[in-house]
């Protein structure tokens, strides 16, 4: 990027440490990274449906493996269980409330190519987890995948809507080591939760109105992880009923690592809430955003970019041009974004020196939302690698048109590659023409 400018000083990064693949029931403990047994192999499992025998009987789930998937790399591992009466394919295709948008309760949309996403299929369209049955099958399908996909140990997480959150919740109470953290949606306690006494981070939303598995149960749910974590008791605030709003908390007092966060919205029992109107909606739900802003703040040895949620105000970040400042009005999820105003040239944008934590001839997924000030613009995202001397520009993102109306996910997988010694290397985001101020949220490169 830097044509006319120097990058900024060399971010360093801590080693990661890899240990063997620990069986469900002993995974390591959280913040240490662990490959599988499937990294450095070449994949046997596809795309698509699977079976696997499990406690006697032939179970099914589905897998969404990542496009330009790298058996070198750790990947996220995801389950999404389904509700009473659904299935493992409304779940992947998000068919039921908006196809593709809602797949995998809309966080494939968001995770781009950083996750591999799996949904199973409940016996009877349910999880009743008879005598542990499906907590099994969740351990098998775990043995499985990550015998023959690269999978980071430490990152592993179940959501689901209904009965699909009450088995997440049965795997917080049974498997808390195992996962990282949970989201349950509505859930109940119709899956059983053996143990139950150990910590997870553990996420929960509930609607006021809900007539089918009614809030109470959901608090005294998330008030049982309340106490586990460690965190300080409270009646968090709920929206008014009539407002069509919703209202998220997040625990203070917690122990390190294992937060508690809680969403309260006003409708009934439905899965993909939206603010200012009743019903699901795929493309408007917030619930997506505040779920996978919860999920990815526990990565470990993904993503190279700090601040990435744009949380932490202009920390991380400089722009090459222009006025780089935190913006409060607009934001992809949580409360904030970066802006960058003032632009004289189209390649300058925020930036951000991974220097250090570049790793040569290895294949990096990008992610980052974009949204435009004004005009039209075409955004993309480029790395500009200074190595012997001489600098380059390698693209990361497929150029796409941004709009003052809404985000655009700028997505792509491009191996990074330089001859010599590497004295510098700058992410950024730029567009194709024109000096339009952008805003970024939500990035990742990993």
């Amino acid at each position: 990027m830097t044509r006319h400018r120097s990058l900024l000083a060399m971010i360093a990064i801590a080693a990661l440490a890899i240990l063997l693949t620990p069986l469900p029931g002993s995974a390591a403990t959280a913040g240490t990274a662990a490959a599988t047994a499937g990294c450095g192999r070449t994949p046997t499992l596809q795309n698509g449906t699977n079976t696997i025998q499990s406690s006697g009987k032939t179970r099914s789930y589905i897998v969404r493996i990542p496009a330009g998937y790298d058996n070198r790399r750790p990947y996220r591992l995801v389950f999404g269980f389904h509700w009473r009466g659904g299935t493992a394919t409304d779940v992947a295709t998000g068919q039921t409330v908006q196809r593709d948008v809602w797949s995998y309760y809309g966080l494939q949309r968001l995770a781009g190519e950083s996750t591999i996403f799996v949904a199973p299929q409940g016996i009877g369209n349910g999880w009743a987890n008879s005598g542990g049955e499906d907590v099994t099958f969740v351990d098998d399908m775990i043995r499985r995948i990550e015998g023959d996909l690269c999978v980071e140990t430490t990152q592993r997480f179940a959501l689901g809507f209904s009965y699909g959150g009450a088995m997440s919740f049965a795997l917080a109470c049974a498997r808390p080591t195992v996962f990282r953290a949970v989201a349950i949606y509505a859930g109940g306690r119709l899956s059983g939760c053996s143990g139950g006494t150990q910590p997870i981070a553990y996420f929960h939303a509930h609607g006021l109105r809900d007539g089918v598995l009614n809030i109470s149960g959901g608090r005294s749910m998330r008030d049982q992880f309340v106490r586990n974590n460690g965190c300080a008791a409270q009646n968090p605030p709920e929206p008014g009923q009539g407002s069509l709003t919703h209202r998220t908390t997040t625990y203070s007092g917690c122990a390190a690592g294992y937060p508690v966060t809680w969403a309260a919205f006003d409708e009934g029992h439905i899965a993909a809430p939206q603010d200012g109107a009743t019903g699901d909606s795929g493309s408007r739900t917030w619930l997506p955003g505040e779920t996978w802003r919860f999920f990815t703040q526990f990565q470990s040895s993904g993503n190279l970019l700090t601040n990435a949620t744009m949380e932490d105000g202009t920390t991380g970040w400089t722009a090459s041009g222009g006025t780089l400042s935190s913006a409060t009005t607009v934001a992809h999820a949580g409360s904030r974004s970066l802006l960058n105003s003032g632009r004289t040239a189209a390649w300058q944008g925020p930036n951000q020196n991974v220097t250090a934590q570049l790793t040569n001839n290895k294949s990096y997924t990008t992610s980052v939302w974009v949204r435009s000030q004004s005009g039209t613009p075409g955004a993309k995202t480029t790395l500009a690698l200074t190595a012997n001397g001489t600098t380059s520009y390698l693209q990361l993102t497929p150029a796409q048109t941004i709009n003052t109306g809404g985000w655009t996910q700028l997505t792509g997988t491009t191996t990074v590659s330089w001859t010599g010694t590497l004295t510098n290397a700058s992410f950024y985001v730029e567009t194709a023409a024109g000096t339009d101020g952008i805003y970024i949220d939500d990035a990742s490169f990993q």
